[in-house]
């Protein structure tokens, strides 16, 4: 099996968002894939706003992301678009960082009238930094992610449901997909 990575572009440090990565990523790995988190949170914040791209932790991410057969990107929805430090982590990537990965989009609202970020805010940054495959993304109304103080999640039944067929599609792309990021005939059925 191969690498896929995931990319948190929440600023906070217990979020919704991070939490549904986790449960995805804990899914991936028990059907035997490599995962790696990218949380841009954790990134110096000196080298986003100062666009410092040749700064290691920088450079870190970059590197799994190049390695990565899948990238699943996160985040959660501030003013019906995704958050300001994602578009700045974003913006300091190599502009064909995401051709021949299959690329899976989430993203986790307050409601349902930003159902749309992930197809007109999110959907046009990654095909310009060169995603190819972009499987049909997600979205998550919060109020269906409970935190627990003792840190355990829960997911609503439905959305559990809909994430683990999710991870099943988003296998079978990656399954099907060659390293130039396109469907091989005869193996998308």
């Amino acid at each position: 099996m191969g690498t896929i990575v995931t990319l948190s572009g929440s600023p906070s440090a217990t979020s919704r968002t991070s939490a549904v990565l986790t449960i995805i990523r804990q899914q991936l790995a028990f059907a035997g894939w490599q995962t790696d988190a990218i949380k841009v949170r954790d990134l110096p914040p000196q080298d986003l706003i100062y666009a410092h791209f040749n700064s290691p932790a920088l450079q870190e991410t970059i590197r799994l992301l190049k390695n990565a057969d899948g990238v699943i990107i996160a985040t959660p929805v501030y003013k019906a678009s995704y958050t300001g430090v994602l578009k700045a982590y974003l913006d300091l990537l190599p502009q064909e960082i995401l051709e021949e990965k299959v690329v899976w989009p989430i993203a986790v609202g307050g409601s349902l009238a930003h159902l749309l970020t992930l197809d007109y805010a999110l959907k046009p940054v990654l095909y310009a930094l060169g995603a190819q495959t972009i499987i049909k993304g997600v979205y998550i109304q919060d109020s269906w992610v409970k935190q627990h103080d003792s840190g355990q999640v829960q997911l609503e039944e439905t959305l559990a449901k809909r994430i683990h067929e999710e991870i099943e599609k988003f296998q079978k792309t990656l399954a099907s997909t060659n390293k130039r990021g396109e469907i091989v005939a005869g193996e998308n059925g």
